[in-house]
């Protein structure tokens, strides 16, 4: 909370995870790759939190264990974590802004 600031600035979920790093900065047309946006914009310390935070919930968390496993079987385990990572600062956001404790249930349906 401390390095994200007021969740109020971020208009979308998708702009807090593009704060946080978490998801690619690349320029897509037509299924064609036009070129790469500016990758290291954003929180670097909040990148590296929620990949720590997905490391835990792996470890502890049933639910989370079994998304990794998924991603982990079509995709190579970093990009897996990078989703759970991602997933995990969705969750974040929707919790700073409604102001409502983590649900399990919500985040991993």
């Amino acid at each position: 909370m401390l390095e994200t600031g007021t969740i109020s600035r971020f208009r979308t979920v998708g702009q807090f995870s593009s704060y946080c790093r978490c998801v690619e900065s690349r320029r897509v047309s037509n299924g064609m790759k036009k070129g790469e946006g500016n990758a290291k914009n954003g929180n670097k310390y909040l990148s590296w939190v929620f990949i720590q935070a997905a490391a835990v919930a792996m470890r502890s968390c049933p639910q989370a264990r079994r998304f990794y496993e998924r991603k982990k079987a079509r995709r190579m385990p970093v990009v897996a974590m990078e989703a759970l990572a991602h997933k995990l600062a969705r969750a974040a956001f929707y919790m700073l802004r409604d102001g409502k404790p983590f649900e399990v249930t919500r985040c991993f349906g």
